[in-house]
């Protein structure tokens, strides 16, 4: 079928252009791809070229002797013709070679086709009625009255928003004992989710990486770029993180990088004064600086300059922000609704704590806390104190599992900060809800003075995080005799701002 059509196309060209003069020269449109069809036919979106016998010949099919000429000569009508037959992301991508095609790819009856096609309504064994065959005609009869570009932009809407449905109905199961989505996964596969960095030199060029390695954890997302074409540090001012994500989902095909991408900005960061920055770790060949939220960034010891970027993203809301916002505004968070309670305490008690430290698909902690509370006492400096291993108690303490340390890779070489990790933080209100998630690079800090709380035998280590919505404190100790490291104190400040918006309380 297709084949027949374009075997009449091509001889309805060679008609017209045997009665024009031959043309010299080719057309400078920018681009590569090229299209084939038949013998002496050359599309191409770069040249957008048309080969063609230039004497009278039988069969110029299988003619030798052949002049370029311009794609762009053709009248409007068959180039319209032409476009008719594409999909909507080939149209998408013609409409970039340039202003005419543009606009003609911008066409209302070409575009209420695939509207009609994608979004036509359920076949049923019911009559349609007059009301609805007249509705029908006037829709069709209103399309010349639409502005151009209107039934594209119908069809990108409506596409974008039966993907967002999609979506939401794979994550509305919950886990009970994490809060998140049960389906995390299965939702990245069949959206096609993926996430790039846009590195913006002060000039204001930029420079857009696709990430290199991805690896799924139990409650978060490590993302890394490397490569061997790095932007000079020291003409970099700014690195966004985006989500991107393909604009017409097909679960039946491989999401492919080629075709129309949503961008949704998830954190914008400075790297202005990056290598001033305090020092997370390092080994023989890079040193490791963490930007918040959850980025971490290495840079090769002897050239300054960037080695690669890891980013760490916790698996709440990591859907939303990754694909609902804009290139240049983030997905905002839907207000949320204080919980009704009457008891004194509200907010104060009910909390259950998920931790996990881990680095390259190891992890080292994975522990669950339930039932934690605080109290009206412990709440100083606008923080409410929530205890969950007290030193006190022997009996709380739990050891790290094997080696301690931050992988890293590029393309040539590999390495581990010793004393750094990842730390997943999810804490879950009393009805069950995500209250505080992260997930974050953090590093060990040796203690220079003699500890808060009981004296162990073994070098005292610390572990510090901070956030607008709270901080973590743990304390380990380094035992020996075993070469393991126990956490002897775990405490978690939470924001009495949080708690008072989240919980409608006055504390």
């Amino acid at each position: 079928m297709a084949t027949g059509r374009g075997r009449l196309l091509q001889l309805h060209w060679l008609g017209l252009l045997a009665r024009r003069p031959a043309l010299g020269g080719f057309c400078s449109v920018h681009g590569s791809a090229e299209f084939r069809k038949g013998p002496s036919v050359r599309l191409a979106t770069g040249c957008t070229t048309v080969k063609h016998c230039a004497h009278q010949d039988p069969h110029p099919e299988t003619s030798s002797t052949s002049c370029p000429v311009c794609l762009e000569s053709l009248p409007s009508e068959i180039l319209l013709k032409i476009l008719s037959y594409l999909d909507a992301v080939t149209l998408l991508c013609t409409g970039c070679v340039n202003w005419r095609f543009y606009h003609l790819a911008n066409d209302n009856f070409i575009w209420i086709r695939i509207y009609s096609a994608a979004f036509s309504p359920k076949r049923s064994n019911w009559k349609v009625n007059s009301v609805e065959k007249t509705a029908v005609s006037m829709n069709l009869l209103s399309v010349g009255d639409k502005e151009a570009g209107y039934w594209k932009r119908e069809y990108i809407t409506k596409q974008i928003t039966s993907v967002k449905a999609a979506l939401a109905r794979v994550l509305q199961p919950v886990n009970p004992y994490l809060g998140l989505p049960v389906k995390i996964r299965e939702a990245l596969r069949i959206s096609g989710l993926g996430w790039v960095i846009i590195l913006r030199e002060k000039s204001g060029r930029e420079y857009v990486m696709e990430h290199v390695d991805l690896s799924i954890n139990d409650s978060s997302v490590t993302i890394l770029w490397f490569g061997r074409d790095w932007p000079r540090l020291a003409t970099l001012s700014t690195l966004d993180l985006c989500g991107v994500m393909p604009v017409f989902m097909d679960q039946s095909k491989t999401p492919t990088k080629n075709g129309p991408r949503w961008h949704s900005l998830i954190a914008k960061y400075n790297l202005s004064n990056l290598a001033e920055a305090t020092m997370m770790g390092c080994d023989t060949l890079v040193r490791l600086f963490c930007l918040h939220p959850g980025l971490a960034v290495g840079l090769w010891k002897r050239e300054e300059e960037l080695a690669f970027v890891m980013a760490h993203l916790h698996f709440h809301h990591l859907v939303e922000r990754s694909a609902l916002g804009s290139a240049a505004v983030p997905y905002e968070l839907p207000p949320h609704t204080p919980l009704l309670d009457d008891s004194p305490e509200c907010g104060l008690h009910g909390y259950q704590l998920h931790v996990d430290m881990h680095s390259g698909g190891v992890f080292c902690l994975c522990g669950t806390f339930r039932n934690l509370f605080t109290k009206r006492g412990y709440i100083e400096n606008e923080y409410a104190k929530l205890i969950v291993i007290s030193s006190k108690n022997n009996v709380e303490h739990v050891p790290l599992i094997g080696k301690v340390g931050l992988s890293w890779k590029t393309n040539i070489f590999d390495g581990c900060i010793k004393s750094c990790s990842v730390m997943d933080i999810t804490l879950l209100d009393e009805c069950g809800k995500p209250f505080w998630c992260f997930s974050s690079p953090v590093c060990m800090r040796a203690s220079s003075g003699p500890p808060d709380g009981p004296h162990f035998l073994g070098q005292t280590y610390y572990v510090d995080y901070v956030d607008p919505e709270g901080r973590v404190h743990m304390e380990l100790v380094w035992i020996e005799e075993t070469e393991e490291y126990f956490i002897v104190s775990l405490v978690l400040y939470l924001s009495v701002a949080k708690i008072n918006r989240w919980f409608g309380t006055k504390y």
